[in-house]
């Protein structure tokens, strides 16, 4: 009884020699010498005991047994494609999307960041900074760091990180000058640097125009950390978060953090993302990590 196939191989130069019609086209299609794929369609015939291939000057013609097999042979085909196919799926550097505004790429957070990707070196990132919301369930982003006040979207899957605080900062080369106010009813005199851009809340921003003349607030940046560097050179007073302004070197507090600008900094998961394991797998990680960074 014979053995049948010795080299899964074969499958692939029988079904090249079929396609072609000789042995030497077959090789040009597999790239491999023409002695070779005639030898191995006769090993391939005296494993199976049949005659696959008539042979002449003009090439190589199937005999019944061959187009029988060939069927088989295709699915056989198939199979390893598919086979390989998911082997470089699997062997695949896999990408996870993150948007957060600047300052949550700090470089404690990416210090998280490269502990996960020790471990998991077939994981990708792309850091996507920017302060206006993407939008996680039509697929702009698999994971958003985000400070909101609003509602969040039930059928985001959500972590609670912390509770951002914010209060009025002053450089200390405006307080030489100018004094520093210690409460609300103080702030009339001064001069103030606010953020305000398009499809950003503007809660920060309306806080100041509550509490002082809209010609007090002499400068309005569109970037956080530009109206952040403003309060620094003493151009202004700024309403600056506490975490942030922490790692700003000469600036101060007014008074103490403004309960009403309390915000939620929350890390939103799309659910269509959070069903790749990839995904659940960074969360699990990441999460309690970037939590402690603010307690």
């Amino acid at each position: 009884m014979k053995n049948g196939f010795r080299n899964w191989s074969d499958v692939r130069i029988f079904l090249a020699v079929m396609r072609e019609g000789s042995t030497l086209a077959a090789s040009h299609r597999l790239e491999m010498s023409q002695p070779t794929v005639a030898r191995r369609i006769e090993t391939l015939e005296h494993d199976l005991g049949l005659v696959l291939f008539d042979r002449d000057t003009r090439g190589y013609h199937p005999t019944g047994a061959a187009r029988d097999l060939v069927p088989m042979a295709e699915a056989m085909e198939a199979a390893a494609d598919a086979l390989c196919g998911k082997v470089a799926e699997l062997t695949a550097v896999r990408t996870i999307r993150i948007t957060a505004v600047n300052r949550n790429f700090s470089a404690r957070a990416m210090a998280i960041f490269d502990g996960f990707a020790e471990t998991h070196p077939e994981i990708g990132f792309e850091f996507l900074p920017d302060v206006v919301p993407l939008d996680l369930i039509a697929g702009e982003a698999d994971i958003a760091l985000r400070l909101t006040r609003n509602p969040v979207n039930p059928d985001l899957i959500c972590r609670y990180i912390s509770t951002a605080q914010f209060t009025l900062y002053g450089s200390d080369s405006y307080a030489q000058k100018n004094g520093l106010p210690r409460c609300v009813e103080d702030m009339t005199r001064h001069r103030f640097i606010s953020f305000l851009r398009p499809g950003v809340p503007a809660a920060l921003h309306e806080w100041l125009l509550r509490h002082v003349a809209e010609d007090r607030i002499v400068q309005v940046f569109s970037d956080i950390d530009l109206m952040q560097a403003a309060v620094a050179s003493g151009r202004g007073l700024g309403v600056l978060n506490l975490r942030m302004a922490s790692d700003t070197p000469g600036i101060l507090p007014c008074f103490d953090p403004i309960p009403e600008l309390d915000v939620q900094h929350l890390m939103l998961i799309s659910p269509e993302a959070y069903r790749r394991r990839e995904v659940k797998s960074f969360v699990t990680y990441f999460a309690p990590r970037y939590a402690a960074l603010y307690r």
